[in-house]
Protein backbone atom coordinates (compact mmCIF):
# COMPACT_ATOMS: atom_id res chain seq x y z
CA UNK A 1 0.00 0.00 0.00
CA UNK A 2 1.37 3.70 -0.53
CA UNK A 3 0.90 6.21 2.03
CA UNK A 4 -2.58 7.49 0.74
CA UNK A 5 -4.28 4.04 0.98
CA UNK A 6 -2.94 3.59 4.11
CA UNK A 7 -3.90 7.11 5.87
CA UNK A 8 -7.35 6.42 3.64
CA UNK A 9 -8.34 3.03 5.53
CA UNK A 10 -6.85 4.23 8.97
CA UNK A 11 -8.98 7.25 8.77
CA UNK A 12 -12.15 5.18 7.63
CA UNK A 13 -11.85 2.52 10.40
CA UNK A 14 -9.08 2.75 12.95
CA UNK A 15 -9.26 3.63 16.33
CA UNK A 16 -6.35 5.58 17.76
CA UNK A 17 -5.64 5.92 21.32
CA UNK A 18 -7.49 8.58 23.15
CA UNK A 19 -8.70 9.44 19.84
CA UNK A 20 -12.02 9.80 17.83
CA UNK A 21 -11.56 8.13 14.43
CA UNK A 22 -10.17 10.02 11.88
CA UNK A 23 -8.01 12.31 13.32
CA UNK A 24 -4.73 12.70 12.04
CA UNK A 25 -2.14 10.06 12.10
CA UNK A 26 1.11 9.64 9.69
CA UNK A 27 2.27 6.15 8.33
CA UNK A 28 5.54 4.99 9.35
CA UNK A 29 7.55 2.64 6.82
CA UNK A 30 10.23 1.69 9.23
CA UNK A 31 11.97 2.23 12.29
CA UNK A 32 15.79 1.93 12.94
CA UNK A 33 17.43 3.20 15.93
CA UNK A 34 16.34 6.14 17.70
CA UNK A 35 14.57 7.49 14.58
CA UNK A 36 11.47 6.29 12.16
CA UNK A 37 10.97 6.94 8.97
CA UNK A 38 7.74 7.96 7.36
CA UNK A 39 6.07 6.81 4.55
CA UNK A 40 6.65 10.33 2.88
CA UNK A 41 10.44 9.80 3.44
CA UNK A 42 10.55 11.82 6.71
CA UNK A 43 13.00 11.23 9.39
CA UNK A 44 12.07 11.77 12.86
CA UNK A 45 13.92 11.25 15.90
CA UNK A 46 11.08 8.78 18.61
CA UNK A 47 11.81 11.35 21.14
CA UNK A 48 8.58 9.00 23.29
CA UNK A 49 10.88 5.75 23.06
CA UNK A 50 7.22 4.92 21.23
CA UNK A 51 5.56 5.54 24.77
CA UNK A 52 8.59 5.14 26.73
CA UNK A 53 9.77 1.45 25.49
CA UNK A 54 12.27 1.19 23.01
CA UNK A 55 15.17 1.96 25.05
CA UNK A 56 17.80 0.27 23.13
CA UNK A 57 16.60 1.77 20.08
CA UNK A 58 14.38 0.24 17.08
CA UNK A 59 15.25 -2.99 15.82
CA UNK A 60 17.88 -3.40 17.56
CA UNK A 61 20.40 -6.10 16.34
CA UNK A 62 20.08 -8.00 19.26
CA UNK A 63 16.61 -8.04 19.55
CA UNK A 64 16.05 -8.79 16.06
CA UNK A 65 18.31 -11.82 16.45
CA UNK A 66 16.79 -13.63 19.99
CA UNK A 67 13.69 -13.18 18.19
CA UNK A 68 14.31 -14.73 14.81
CA UNK A 69 16.01 -17.55 17.26
CA UNK A 70 12.93 -17.74 18.84
CA UNK A 71 10.41 -17.67 16.66
CA UNK A 72 11.96 -20.75 14.58
CA UNK A 73 11.35 -22.79 17.15
CA UNK A 74 8.26 -21.98 18.58
CA UNK A 75 6.50 -18.27 18.61
CA UNK A 76 3.50 -19.38 21.06
CA UNK A 77 2.06 -22.13 23.34
CA UNK A 78 -0.43 -21.94 26.37
CA UNK A 79 0.91 -21.41 29.59
CA UNK A 80 -1.34 -23.35 31.42
CA UNK A 81 0.38 -26.47 32.11
CA UNK A 82 3.13 -25.98 30.09
CA UNK A 83 6.46 -24.13 30.44
CA UNK A 84 9.54 -23.37 28.39
CA UNK A 85 12.95 -21.97 28.51
CA UNK A 86 12.62 -18.39 27.52
CA UNK A 87 10.11 -18.12 30.39
CA UNK A 88 12.48 -19.78 32.75
CA UNK A 89 15.35 -17.31 31.23
CA UNK A 90 13.45 -14.04 31.60
CA UNK A 91 12.57 -14.77 35.66
CA UNK A 92 16.02 -15.80 36.03
CA UNK A 93 17.80 -12.49 34.98
CA UNK A 94 14.54 -10.60 36.21
CA UNK A 95 15.47 -12.13 39.55
CA UNK A 96 18.55 -11.28 39.90
CA UNK A 97 18.06 -8.06 38.29
CA UNK A 98 15.92 -7.18 41.27
CA UNK A 99 18.78 -8.53 43.55
CA UNK A 100 16.60 -11.33 45.46
CA UNK A 101 13.43 -9.11 46.45
CA UNK A 102 10.95 -11.55 45.05
CA UNK A 103 10.49 -15.20 44.76
CA UNK A 104 7.33 -15.23 42.16
CA UNK A 105 6.79 -13.83 38.97
CA UNK A 106 3.63 -13.65 36.85
CA UNK A 107 3.65 -12.67 33.35
CA UNK A 108 0.91 -10.66 31.26
CA UNK A 109 0.29 -9.20 27.80
CA UNK A 110 0.35 -5.43 28.82
CA UNK A 111 0.87 -2.61 32.18
CA UNK A 112 -2.35 -2.74 32.78
CA UNK A 113 -2.80 -6.13 33.09
CA UNK A 114 0.21 -6.48 35.90
CA UNK A 115 -1.74 -3.89 37.62
CA UNK A 116 -4.80 -5.79 37.78
CA UNK A 117 -3.43 -8.69 38.70
CA UNK A 118 -0.94 -6.94 41.75
CA UNK A 119 -4.44 -5.37 43.07
CA UNK A 120 -5.89 -9.34 42.70
CA UNK A 121 -2.39 -10.43 44.85
CA UNK A 122 -3.50 -7.74 47.55
CA UNK A 123 -6.86 -9.21 47.72
CA UNK A 124 -6.09 -12.60 47.79
CA UNK A 125 -3.36 -11.68 50.19
CA UNK A 126 -6.47 -10.11 52.41
CA UNK A 127 -8.50 -13.21 52.34
CA UNK A 128 -5.25 -15.30 53.57
CA UNK A 129 -4.34 -12.84 56.19
CA UNK A 130 -8.33 -13.02 57.68
CA UNK A 131 -9.10 -9.48 56.40
CA UNK A 132 -11.98 -10.44 53.67
CA UNK A 133 -13.23 -6.97 54.14
CA UNK A 134 -10.20 -5.40 52.97
CA UNK A 135 -11.53 -4.64 49.27
CA UNK A 136 -10.66 -0.97 48.93
CA UNK A 137 -7.06 0.10 47.31
CA UNK A 138 -5.49 3.52 49.24
CA UNK A 139 -3.11 5.85 46.38
CA UNK A 140 -2.42 9.54 45.66
CA UNK A 141 -3.68 11.89 43.08
CA UNK A 142 -2.28 12.67 39.71
CA UNK A 143 -1.80 8.94 39.40
CA UNK A 144 -1.84 6.50 36.12
CA UNK A 145 -1.76 2.94 36.56
CA UNK A 146 -3.96 1.67 33.05
CA UNK A 147 -6.71 1.44 31.34
CA UNK A 148 -8.76 -1.42 32.59
CA UNK A 149 -11.85 -1.06 34.85
CA UNK A 150 -9.50 -2.26 37.69
CA UNK A 151 -7.18 0.13 37.08
CA UNK A 152 -9.02 3.04 36.16
CA UNK A 153 -10.06 3.07 39.51
CA UNK A 154 -6.88 3.75 41.15
CA UNK A 155 -5.90 6.28 38.64
CA UNK A 156 -6.72 9.91 39.20
CA UNK A 157 -10.89 10.04 39.56
CA UNK A 158 -10.82 13.96 38.16
CA UNK A 159 -7.60 14.87 36.49
CA UNK A 160 -7.19 11.83 34.33
CA UNK A 161 -8.27 10.88 31.56
CA UNK A 162 -11.12 8.46 32.69
CA UNK A 163 -13.21 10.96 34.58
CA UNK A 164 -16.20 9.78 32.00
CA UNK A 165 -15.85 6.07 34.02
CA UNK A 166 -16.41 7.16 37.21
CA UNK A 167 -19.50 5.93 38.11
CA UNK A 168 -18.63 2.64 36.88
CA UNK A 169 -15.25 1.80 38.83
CA UNK A 170 -15.18 1.04 42.39
CA UNK A 171 -14.81 3.94 44.79
CA UNK A 172 -11.17 3.72 45.70
CA UNK A 173 -9.64 5.85 48.75
CA UNK A 174 -7.29 9.20 47.42
CA UNK A 175 -5.09 10.99 49.43
CA UNK A 176 -3.94 14.22 48.03
CA UNK A 177 -1.24 14.69 45.25
CA UNK A 178 2.12 14.06 46.84
CA UNK A 179 4.30 17.28 47.22
CA UNK A 180 6.95 17.85 44.37
CA UNK A 181 10.45 16.91 44.36
CA UNK A 182 12.38 18.84 47.02
CA UNK A 183 9.51 19.40 49.07
CA UNK A 184 11.36 19.88 52.79
CA UNK A 185 11.19 17.27 55.57
CA UNK A 186 8.36 19.35 56.91
CA UNK A 187 6.30 18.90 54.51
CA UNK A 188 7.02 15.18 53.54
CA UNK A 189 5.95 14.77 57.32
CA UNK A 190 2.94 16.40 56.95
CA UNK A 191 2.13 14.35 54.04
CA UNK A 192 2.16 11.18 55.21
CA UNK A 193 0.50 12.03 58.23
CA UNK A 194 -2.07 12.90 56.30
CA UNK A 195 -1.40 9.92 54.28
CA UNK A 196 -1.51 7.46 57.90
CA UNK A 197 -5.03 8.88 58.59
CA UNK A 198 -6.66 7.44 55.16
CA UNK A 199 -5.79 3.85 56.10
CA UNK A 200 -8.50 2.21 57.64
CA UNK A 201 -9.50 -1.14 57.80
CA UNK A 202 -11.29 -1.70 54.63
CA UNK A 203 -7.81 -0.89 52.38
CA UNK A 204 -6.39 -3.81 50.83
CA UNK A 205 -3.09 -2.27 49.87
CA UNK A 206 -1.53 1.33 49.01
CA UNK A 207 -0.61 1.31 44.50
CA UNK A 208 1.63 4.37 43.64
CA UNK A 209 4.07 5.44 40.52
CA UNK A 210 7.35 5.80 42.86
CA UNK A 211 9.41 8.94 41.93
CA UNK A 212 7.70 10.02 38.78
CA UNK A 213 3.74 9.73 38.02
CA UNK A 214 3.43 9.61 34.44
CA UNK A 215 0.52 9.85 32.43
CA UNK A 216 -1.14 11.71 35.31
CA UNK A 217 0.83 14.52 34.64
CA UNK A 218 4.93 13.81 34.62
CA UNK A 219 5.21 15.11 38.42
CA UNK A 220 8.36 14.33 40.16
CA UNK A 221 8.64 13.42 43.83
CA UNK A 222 11.00 12.59 46.82
CA UNK A 223 11.82 8.73 47.34
CA UNK A 224 11.82 9.60 50.48
CA UNK A 225 7.84 9.74 50.32
CA UNK A 226 7.87 5.91 49.03
CA UNK A 227 9.77 4.96 52.00
CA UNK A 228 7.75 6.47 53.99
CA UNK A 229 4.66 4.67 52.30
CA UNK A 230 6.82 1.51 53.24
CA UNK A 231 6.57 2.13 56.87
CA UNK A 232 3.40 2.56 57.01
CA UNK A 233 1.96 -0.27 55.40
CA UNK A 234 4.50 -2.15 57.82
CA UNK A 235 2.20 -0.97 60.29
CA UNK A 236 -0.52 -1.34 58.70
CA UNK A 237 0.10 -5.31 57.45
CA UNK A 238 -1.00 -4.03 54.15
CA UNK A 239 0.96 -4.65 50.51
CA UNK A 240 2.96 -1.94 49.24
CA UNK A 241 2.42 -2.20 45.50
CA UNK A 242 4.90 -0.04 43.27
CA UNK A 243 3.85 0.42 39.50
CA UNK A 244 7.69 1.13 37.94
CA UNK A 245 6.18 0.16 34.39
CA UNK A 246 7.47 3.55 33.33
CA UNK A 247 10.13 3.76 35.43
CA UNK A 248 11.97 0.69 35.61
CA UNK A 249 14.89 -0.58 33.71
CA UNK A 250 16.29 2.78 34.23
CA UNK A 251 14.47 5.53 32.96
CA UNK A 252 15.03 7.99 35.95
CA UNK A 253 18.71 6.75 36.51
CA UNK A 254 18.10 4.48 38.48
CA UNK A 255 17.30 1.20 37.56
CA UNK A 256 14.07 0.47 39.78
CA UNK A 257 13.12 3.60 41.51
CA UNK A 258 12.18 1.62 45.37
CA UNK A 259 14.56 -1.03 45.27
CA UNK A 260 17.98 1.44 44.89
CA UNK A 261 16.30 4.02 47.34
CA UNK A 262 16.34 0.74 49.48
CA UNK A 263 12.28 0.01 49.44
CA UNK A 264 11.69 -2.90 48.61
CA UNK A 265 7.53 -3.34 48.11
CA UNK A 266 5.40 -6.43 48.41
CA UNK A 267 4.12 -6.28 44.23
CA UNK A 268 6.18 -4.68 41.75
CA UNK A 269 4.69 -3.90 38.11
CA UNK A 270 6.93 -3.84 35.10
CA UNK A 271 6.57 -3.61 31.67
CA UNK A 272 7.23 -1.29 28.52
CA UNK A 273 10.99 -1.01 28.12
CA UNK A 274 11.44 -5.01 29.74
CA UNK A 275 11.11 -6.08 26.01
CA UNK A 276 13.33 -3.22 24.84
CA UNK A 277 9.43 -2.23 23.07
CA UNK A 278 10.11 -4.77 20.60
CA UNK A 279 6.74 -6.55 21.49
CA UNK A 280 4.34 -6.24 24.39
CA UNK A 281 4.45 -7.85 27.27
CA UNK A 282 4.74 -7.23 31.20
CA UNK A 283 5.21 -8.68 34.83
CA UNK A 284 4.01 -8.73 38.08
CA UNK A 285 6.86 -9.50 40.99
CA UNK A 286 5.47 -10.67 44.11
CA UNK A 287 7.59 -11.41 47.68
CA UNK A 288 7.28 -14.98 49.26
CA UNK A 289 5.56 -13.41 51.83
CA UNK A 290 2.73 -12.52 49.43
CA UNK A 291 2.55 -15.37 47.43
CA UNK A 292 2.51 -17.95 50.00
CA UNK A 293 -0.02 -15.19 52.06
CA UNK A 294 -2.36 -15.43 49.56
CA UNK A 295 -6.03 -17.50 49.96
CA UNK A 296 -6.33 -19.63 47.54
CA UNK A 297 -2.65 -19.15 46.29
CA UNK A 298 -3.53 -20.04 42.89
CA UNK A 299 -3.74 -16.62 41.16
CA UNK A 300 -6.56 -16.53 39.34
CA UNK A 301 -5.48 -14.96 36.09
CA UNK A 302 -4.72 -16.38 33.01
CA UNK A 303 -3.99 -14.35 29.98
CA UNK A 304 -4.00 -16.24 26.48
CA UNK A 305 -0.79 -15.38 25.49
CA UNK A 306 0.84 -15.33 29.19
CA UNK A 307 4.93 -15.33 29.05
CA UNK A 308 4.23 -15.70 25.06
CA UNK A 309 8.16 -17.56 24.43
CA UNK A 310 8.66 -15.17 21.76
CA UNK A 311 8.08 -12.09 23.88
CA UNK A 312 10.03 -13.86 26.85
CA UNK A 313 13.40 -14.65 24.33
CA UNK A 314 12.87 -10.74 23.42
CA UNK A 315 12.40 -9.45 27.21
CA UNK A 316 15.40 -12.04 28.47
CA UNK A 317 18.06 -10.52 26.58
CA UNK A 318 16.59 -6.89 26.94
CA UNK A 319 17.09 -7.80 30.41
CA UNK A 320 20.92 -9.00 30.09
CA UNK A 321 21.37 -5.80 28.20
CA UNK A 322 20.32 -3.75 31.15
CA UNK A 323 22.27 -6.11 33.12
CA UNK A 324 25.41 -5.50 31.43
CA UNK A 325 25.21 -1.52 32.87
CA UNK A 326 26.18 0.56 29.72
CA UNK A 327 22.57 2.20 30.70
CA UNK A 328 23.83 4.03 33.54
CA UNK A 329 26.36 6.27 31.45
CA UNK A 330 23.60 6.87 28.52
CA UNK A 331 21.01 7.93 30.70
CA UNK A 332 23.48 10.05 32.72
CA UNK A 333 24.26 11.98 29.76
CA UNK A 334 20.85 12.17 28.05
CA UNK A 335 20.08 14.34 31.48
CA UNK A 336 22.95 16.67 31.20
CA UNK A 337 22.37 17.43 27.77
CA UNK A 338 18.39 17.28 28.34
CA UNK A 339 19.50 20.53 31.44
CA UNK A 340 21.10 22.21 28.72
CA UNK A 341 18.22 22.19 26.36
CA UNK A 342 15.31 22.57 28.05
CA UNK A 343 16.03 24.80 30.91
CA UNK A 344 16.26 27.72 28.96
CA UNK A 345 12.70 27.46 27.61
CA UNK A 346 11.17 28.07 31.33
CA UNK A 347 11.88 31.84 29.74
CA UNK A 348 9.18 31.39 27.17
CA UNK A 349 6.21 32.92 27.13
CA UNK A 350 3.44 30.58 28.52
CA UNK A 351 5.76 28.27 29.51
CA UNK A 352 5.01 27.57 33.50
CA UNK A 353 7.97 24.95 34.34
CA UNK A 354 10.88 22.49 32.74
CA UNK A 355 11.76 19.46 34.73
CA UNK A 356 14.24 17.19 33.87
CA UNK A 357 14.83 13.60 35.36
CA UNK A 358 17.43 10.66 34.37
CA UNK A 359 15.95 10.36 30.62
CA UNK A 360 12.68 12.30 31.41
CA UNK A 361 12.46 15.99 30.26
CA UNK A 362 9.16 17.78 30.53
CA UNK A 363 8.09 21.66 29.66
CA UNK A 364 4.61 22.42 30.99
CA UNK A 365 2.90 25.26 29.52
CA UNK A 366 0.36 27.20 31.33
CA UNK A 367 -2.43 25.61 29.48
CA UNK A 368 -3.56 22.28 27.16
CA UNK A 369 -1.45 22.45 23.99
CA UNK A 370 -2.97 21.91 20.75
CA UNK A 371 -1.83 18.52 19.76
CA UNK A 372 -1.15 19.11 15.88
CA UNK A 373 0.07 22.35 15.83
CA UNK A 374 2.92 21.31 18.75
CA UNK A 375 3.40 17.92 16.93
CA UNK A 376 4.17 19.32 13.77
CA UNK A 377 5.99 22.38 14.97
CA UNK A 378 8.33 19.27 16.14
CA UNK A 379 8.22 17.55 13.23
CA UNK A 380 9.80 20.70 11.09
CA UNK A 381 12.35 19.49 13.46
CA UNK A 382 12.48 16.21 12.86
CA UNK A 383 11.33 15.45 15.86
CA UNK A 384 8.52 12.98 17.03
CA UNK A 385 6.53 13.90 20.19
CA UNK A 386 3.40 13.28 21.78
CA UNK A 387 1.93 15.97 24.21
CA UNK A 388 -0.77 15.76 26.17
CA UNK A 389 -2.51 17.95 28.29
CA UNK A 390 -0.13 21.03 29.49
CA UNK A 391 2.93 18.78 29.14
CA UNK A 392 5.27 18.63 26.04
CA UNK A 393 7.75 16.06 26.95
CA UNK A 394 10.09 13.20 25.87
CA UNK A 395 11.24 10.07 27.32
CA UNK A 396 14.24 9.32 24.27
CA UNK A 397 15.94 5.84 23.67
CA UNK A 398 19.03 5.63 25.73
CA UNK A 399 21.05 5.36 22.44
CA UNK A 400 20.88 8.62 21.40
CA UNK A 401 23.59 10.88 21.08
CA UNK A 402 24.32 14.23 22.54
CA UNK A 403 22.99 15.38 19.12
CA UNK A 404 20.06 14.02 19.25
CA UNK A 405 19.17 14.94 22.38
CA UNK A 406 20.11 18.31 21.16
CA UNK A 407 17.73 17.98 18.27
CA UNK A 408 14.84 16.94 20.61
CA UNK A 409 15.59 20.04 22.45
CA UNK A 410 14.95 22.02 19.35
CA UNK A 411 11.61 20.14 18.77
CA UNK A 412 10.12 20.78 21.96
CA UNK A 413 11.28 24.22 21.56
CA UNK A 414 9.42 24.93 18.70
CA UNK A 415 6.28 22.93 20.26
CA UNK A 416 6.20 25.29 22.99
CA UNK A 417 6.80 28.33 21.01
CA UNK A 418 3.68 26.77 18.45
CA UNK A 419 1.53 26.50 21.34
CA UNK A 420 1.83 30.02 22.76
CA UNK A 421 1.81 31.48 18.79
CA UNK A 422 -1.44 29.03 18.83
CA UNK A 423 -3.50 30.04 22.43
CA UNK A 424 -2.58 33.88 20.98
CA UNK A 425 -4.13 33.68 17.94
CA UNK A 426 -7.24 31.84 19.26
CA UNK A 427 -7.09 34.27 21.92
CA UNK A 428 -7.25 37.56 19.20
CA UNK A 429 -10.68 35.98 17.61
Amino acid sequence: MDQREIAAIDAAHIWHPYAEPGQFTYPVAYASGPRITLHDGRVLIDAMSSWWAVIHGHSNPRLVAAAEKQIATMSHVMFGGLTHEPAATLTQRLLELTGGAFSQVFFSDSGSVSVEVAMKMALQYAIGQGHPERTTFLTWRSGYHGDTFATMSVCDPEGGMHAMWGDALKPQVFAPAPPIRGASERERDAYLEQFARLITPEIAGVIVEPVVQGAGGMRFHDPELVAGLRKLCDASGIPLIADEIATGFGRTGQLFTTLDNGVVPDIMCIGKAMTGGFVTLAATLATEEIARGMQPQALMHGPTFMANPLACAVAAESVAMVAEGTWRDQVGRIETQLERGLRPLADLPGVADVRVLGAIGVVEMDADVPMRATTEAAMAEGVWVRPFGRLIYTMPPYICTDEDIAQICRGIAAAARAATQTATEEGAK
